[in-house]
């Protein structure tokens, strides 16, 4: 008769072993996405402070010495979507 011992013992640590590799890999995941996460709340700010940054700088300016806004950026009436009102709807 022959003890199977050291191979019970053996598979129980090959258990333990794919647990530690699921578990590693679940965290690899999880930090992957906040990881994404960070970039994009970074890649945001960086925005946001080069619009403020832009917007001190025009606060700053003497008046004359402002430019008006390009044409692409003014106010153009077509690009306004105009709603019924209730009363049309009714």
């Amino acid at each position: 008769m022959r003890f199977h011992l050291f191979e019970q013992h053996a598979d129980a640590h090959v258990r333990k072993s794919r647990e530690y590799l699921e578990e590693a890999n679940l965290g690899r995941v999880e930090h992957q996405a906040a990881a994404e996460h960070h970039a994009a709340l970074a890649k945001m700010y960086a925005a946001r402070i080069a619009r403020i940054e832009a917007e001190i700088s025009s606060a700053l300016q003497p008046r004359s010495m402002l430019t008006p806004p390009p044409e692409e950026e003014r106010f153009r009436p077509e690009s306004v979507v105009a709603y019924p009102s209730k009363s049309a709807r009714s």
